[in-house]
């Protein structure tokens, strides 16, 4: 019997992604699809009942290709499938969450041309990470491929399903916008699934009435090749054309979605852009008001490297806040296992109980649009109360030795206590908080799953404390091994 294909570097911890097709190719879907329908979707169909997955698919030329091998291996099993064909990430976990079925979406989200990948979920939009069925997803699809997948007697059958109709009018019920005063905003879709959605939520494309809002588009077309900039709005780089045409519009703001449009980035009317940190705080603000005028406590789960601005502003609101580990499959659980209203992290995920604890930068972006056109004042006065601190960004640093890179620093600042007494976790790396004493500060130290990374955030009370406790870490970290 042939060894089992080894597809450890495609499938990760928390999805599927790689090159096309070089490590994804039709072959290797179809297996996926055939492991994901043993391990998940079948054992999770009510007795006597037909199992069903919903399948999307991005703007990715490979799109379409990858999507018929994995209904095949889904169908050969026995499993019937709903092809929702082009939708953003956010839509296909809405789909699975109206549907009440597993879902399959096929996006590389904002990694370049040339990658393709899947995200899975389970009914209900809930999450199949590593430890929650995909590490098993991995197995049984390089046995498969090597192998081949076994067919069942009653094969599954194939239909389709428009749920862009639905998606919008769904969001449409969870922020009213209708109410607001008038808005110019510019939506930079970076020709990814963003010009599928914007003009369905925000506009008219779905039939639904128009609100008070001026969309100036901007890279709508749908081209996976991304000719004018990469869909990843979390680089700089690839916000600078938002900036600038906000200004020239005079926009109210500015929104960028990344390719697969379940991210979304703020810029103030200014076209300097709000950290994801700020729009967690003010998301989390309005569904905290919202949770306590029904009578209900609230929790809100954020991330360990947002701004120390969310647990205090939401604590003071009266909600109780949980801090979780970096990544959706984290994030997801705790929404769950809390029963949370909200949920935000550093990246621009956005989660809400409402959306079936899953994330969607369009209702993110619909709350913005709500807090901004319910009050008189410009983005940049709304956004400075929820960014009174200063932060490093992510910082990355390649090292030989990660583990004594790590080891100098907790020598510098945790053994030797530099600048003062400090708190010291390790949920997630190492982060040290001197955020009780003077002056106030915290850094994030987190070594990367895949390569010799250390990724450090830093924050501060002012500029020159986190640029000087940066450049200390940074220090450390980088220093030259001694020979």
């Amino acid at each position: 019997m042939p060894a089992p294909v080894d597809l450890s570097a495609l499938i990760k911890a928390y999805d599927v992604r790689g090159t096309y097709p070089e490590q994804l190719d039709a072959g290797v879907a179809r297996a996926i699809g055939a492991a994901f329908a043993d391990v998940v979707v079948l054992p999770e169909a009510a007795a006597g009942a037909r199992a069903r997955v919903v399948v999307g698919n991005d703007m990715r030329p490979s799109g379409p290709e990858l999507v018929r091998a994995f209904a095949e291996g889904l169908t050969a099993r026995g499993v019937d499938v709903v092809l929702i064909g082009l939708c953003s990430t956010d839509g296909l976990y809405h789909a699975s969450g109206a549907l009440g079925v597993p879902g399959a979406m096929f996006t590389a989200s904002h990694n370049p041309a040339q990658y393709n990948g899947i995200k899975l979920c389970r009914a209900g939009a809930r999450p199949v990470g590593q430890d929650s069925g995909l590490a098993d997803v991995r197995e049984l699809a390089g046995r498969y491929l090597a192998e081949g997948v076994p067919a069942v007697d009653a094969a599954g059958t194939v239909s389709e399903q428009d749920m862009l109709g639905e998606y919008a009018r769904f969001l449409r019920g969870l922020v009213d916008l209708s109410g607001i005063r008038p808005l110019k905003v510019v939506v930079d879709a970076g020709n990814g699934m963003g010009g599928h959605t914007v003009p369905a939520v925000l506009g008219t494309g779905a039939g639904l009435p128009a609100l008070p809002l001026d969309v100036v588009p901007l890279y709508f077309e749908l081209d996976g090749t991304f000719p004018n900039h990469e869909a990843n709005p979390l680089e700089p780089e690839n916000l600078r054309d938002l900036q600038a045409a906000v200004v020239e519009h005079g926009a109210d703001l500015g929104l960028a979605f990344d390719g697969d449009a379940d991210r979304c980035f703020v810029v103030d009317e200014n076209g300097d852009a709000v950290s994801p940190s700020a729009i967690t705080a003010l998301v989390g603000l309005r569904e905290v008001e919202r949770e306590l005028a029904a009578g209900r406590t609230p929790t809100v789960i954020h991330n360990l490297i947002t701004s120390q601005v969310v647990p205090d502003l939401l604590q003071a609101a009266g909600a109780r806040t949980v801090r979780t580990r970096v990544g959706h499959s984290f994030i997801k659980a705790q929404m769950a296992e809390h029963d949370a209203v909200f949920g935000g992290e550093h990246s621009a995920h956005y989660y809400f109980r409402d959306f079936f604890f899953a994330d969607t930068g369009m209702l993110a972006a619909m709350h913005v649009l709500a807090a901004l056109g319910g009050q008189p004042h410009p983005l940049s006065a709304l956004a400075d109360q929820y960014q009174p601190y200063v932060a490093s960004g992510e910082i990355n640093s390649r090292v030989e030795d990660v583990a004594a890179a790590r080891a100098r620093v907790v020598e510098a600042y945790v053994t030797q206590q530099g600048g003062g007494p400090v708190e010291v976790d390790e949920l997630d790396g190492l982060t040290v908080s001197h955020w009780g004493g003077h002056p106030q500060w915290w850094f994030n130290l987190r070594a990367s799953n895949t390569e010799p990374l250390l990724r450090l955030n830093v924050e501060a009370a002012d500029e020159d404390i986190m640029e000087k406790v940066r450049d200390d870490v940074l220090g450390l970290v980088r220093q030259e091994e001694t020979r």
